[in-house]
């Protein structure tokens, strides 16, 4: 299955959705200039790499400084491939452009950012002596995607099922969608514990960590001003029904 879009429309340009879909897509077609070693020299400097705050021996071995805290942000800019940056970018145009009309450019950047720290803060307590370089915007936009979750929970997500060569459509409720790719990462992240080689060394926990922090403070971001639309009301009335 593959979401193709939300059946809620925003009411004004995402500005800063679209600005941040041009800096991620700026920083991937960089690393795309550069050789395999680079893009490995790239990863260790400004992706986070647990064991460099952890173990101070190893990171001077390995000649990352210790003192260095920007990699918490700056990795959630970089990608591994293109299906890691498509898939990203991807579910963050789905999911992005409402969040911000709801919270306006500056509080949606802040509040991306702030996910994305949880996140990233939350994979480095759960995998403290890791060697390996996490990247990607998983965990700021799984953020969004938990402020999308309360927001809007009577959306429906558009899926594309393909069946050999036909193309299925269906809609399903955005809480039904979002709900099951949640309970996906826990369950994931809970193997991950019990045993890491067995999960493809993805960041399960950067996901749940992001999308609960979303989830919790998205009411300090949103603008109280602008008055609700028939489909934009959240979580409040979801299931009040007479």
């Amino acid at each position: 299955m593959f979401p193709l879009k939300d059946t809620i429309p925003s009411h004004s340009p995402p500005l800063m959705l679209w600005t941040l879909l041009l800096v991620n897509a700026g920083v991937f077609f960089f690393e795309l200039q550069l050789s395999e070693a680079q893009v490995e020299q790239f990863f260790y400097l400004f992706g986070l790499v647990p064991a460099r705050y952890s173990h101070a021996a190893w990171a001077r071995w390995a000649g990352l400084p210790i003192d260095d805290y920007w990699p918490f942000l700056t990795h959630m800019f970089l990608h591994g491939g293109w299906l890691h940056f498509i898939g990203n970018m991807w579910t963050l145009w789905i999911f992005g452009d409402n969040v911000e009309d709801r919270m306006g450019p500056v509080r949606f950047l802040l509040f991306y950012l702030l996910c994305g720290l949880a996140a990233s803060l939350l994979h480095y307590f759960t995998n403290l002596y890791s060697p390996l370089p996490t990247v990607g915007a998983s965990g700021a936009i799984a953020g969004v995607m938990g402020a999308y979750f309360l927001l809007y929970p009577h959306a429906r997500i558009i899926m594309l099922v393909p069946i050999l060569f036909y193309p299925l459509f269906f809609e399903v409720p955005a809480v039904l969608y979002l709900g099951f790719w949640f309970f996906g990462q826990v369950l994931s992240g809970v193997v991950s514990v019990a045993g890491p080689e067995q999960v493809g060394g993805i960041a399960w926990w950067a996901h749940i960590g992001g999308f609960v922090v979303g989830a919790v403070l998205w009411r300090v971001f949103v603008r109280p001003e602008r008055p609700l639309q028939a489909d934009e009301y959240g979580i409040e009335r979801a299931f009040m029904r007479g």
